[in-house]
């Protein structure tokens, strides 16, 4: 069942999702608005699928042994979570007796965006941008390995969907969709600008130039620190067009604590 949902706003964006009668969304917790009072709403905190990627049920599986293996599921989950730095629980809404309306916004202001999944193809996005999805949409979570995870800061955590349905995630600023294959394979990027992308793209970092002048030049003057992402392939990519540490260095700066200094960059002081 397609989850009927529209985008509405400018500078800051939210979700207005239709359910039909039985259908259930689930969001991240503190990503709810409002909804009507014929839906119902429930925190736990495993996520809608097993690991299976199949929909449990409690109890599913046989007797005590399929609530054992539940119990561990969730565990794991809530486990994932908490490493990742996660929220532990989610809400989900339900309508009951007739169609049912729920709103939905992230933490930042920007923009939205409904992916579908088709089950061909999982997308992946920066920590904290999941919003809300279907239940037939599975959440979990992937961590760049070593030397990428390292590197890469923001890029270290990743929020994977798998499954078949609606997911709608939020990121900062305004988007660009692009796909690394119409500018020859490959683009970089700051590593904070990464909102989302299609498996099948490779995701890794770089360092900012070699170890000489100039690329000591971008590391101390340029902003970017000594890194910059990499996104190879072809298929979808979302970027936003603000980063969470620019906010930030922009408030603390209007509040008189500017902690970026005169080069921003590797001698940043933000400890934010």
């Amino acid at each position: 069942m397609t989850l009927k949902q529209d985008i509405v706003g400018n500078a800051m964006q939210m979700a207005v999702v239709n359910l039909a009668p039985g259908q259930t969304v689930y969001c991240e917790a503190g990503k709810f608005l409002f909804k009507t009072t014929n839906v119902t709403m429930e925190t736990r905190l495993g996520g809608p699928a097993g690991s299976d990627g199949r929909q449990t049920q409690s109890g599913a599986g046989g007797g005590m042994g399929g609530m054992l293996r539940q119990a561990m599921g969730t565990a794991m989950q809530v486990g994932q979570r908490a490493l990742a730095g996660e929220s532990l629980a989610f809400q989900y809404f339900t309508a009951q007796g007739g169609e049912g309306t729920v709103g939905f916004a992230g933490v930042l202001p920007g923009e939205m965006r409904a992916l579908e999944l088709n089950g061909t193809r999982a997308w992946f996005a920066e920590k904290d941008a999941f919003v809300a999805a279907e239940s037939t949409v599975d959440f979990g979570i992937a961590f760049q390995g070593g030397r990428t995870g390292m590197k890469g800061g923001e890029g270290f955590v990743l929020e994977k969907f798998t499954g078949h349905g609606t997911v709608i995630i939020a990121g900062a600023g305004n988007f660009i969709d692009l796909n690394p294959a119409d500018f020859g394979g490959r683009v970089e990027v700051d590593t904070g600008c990464v909102v989302a992308f299609e498996e099948g793209i490779q995701y890794g970092v770089q360092r900012v130039g070699g170890l000489n002048r100039q690329g000591l030049m971008n590391a101390v003057f340029g902003g970017e620190g000594l890194s910059l992402a990499t996104l190879e392939g072809n298929g979808r990519v979302i970027l936003q067009s603000l980063t969470i540490e620019s906010l930030a260095n922009a408030l603390k700066k209007a509040q008189g604590g500017d902690k970026q200094g005169p080069t921003g960059g590797l001698f940043s002081t933000n400890v934010g």
